[in-house]
């Protein structure tokens, strides 16, 4: 016998004699044509061929993985993956629950209920400008005693711009919600 049996080559990989056996049926080991192992070559076409994270799997490790240089770049491409999956599937829950929302739709409600805020306030003054010239008439005649007549026409006015200053500042105002 030129190489290894399969029990021998199995004690010196640290696998399993039925790892080995699927590694012969898939090619990944070098035979010679008495059917014993090549070890040294054998290693090396295993660790050509053999997803890297599958043998650290297969020998139990989860640490000391000695591999190809590029390993380390597999390890990490495949952490990046598993945490980006992890974090696809927490927005997903997230969205049913309904903590998370659309960007476009919030900012649209944003916006509608700004533009009817101001709406409100733009037509403020029509509505208590009479209101409020009659009590400040009234509250002038009861102060001084004699009657007092404040134009509504002209407090709307003012009130209106007035209103008009106060938005016109609230326009600068900007929602970041990024």
């Amino acid at each position: 016998m030129e190489g290894m049996s399969e029990r021998e080559y199995s004690a010196h990989s640290g696998l399993s004699r039925g790892a080995i056996q699927k590694a012969r049926r898939a090619s990944r080991l070098v035979v010679y044509s008495d059917g014993s192992i090549n070890a040294a070559a054998s290693d090396v076409r295993r660790a050509e061929m053999t997803d890297p994270d599958q043998q650290r799997r297969s020998t139990g490790g989860d640490s000391g993985f000695s591999g190809p240089a590029d390993s380390s770049s597999y390890l990490k491409a495949r952490t990046a993956l598993t945490v980006y999956q992890a974090q696809d599937k927490q927005l997903g829950i997230q969205k049913k629950k309904g903590t998370l929302v659309d960007r476009a739709r919030a900012e649209a409600l944003v916006f509608r209920l700004a533009r009817q805020e101001r709406d409100t306030w733009v037509t403020w003054p029509n509505r208590v400008a009479a209101l409020m010239a009659a009590e400040v008439a009234l509250g002038v005649e009861k102060q001084t005693g004699t009657p007092v007549i404040i134009e509504a026409a002209i407090l709307q006015r003012v009130l209106e711009a007035h209103v008009r200053q106060h938005l016109d500042a609230l326009a600068d105002l900007r929602v970041s919600l990024g």
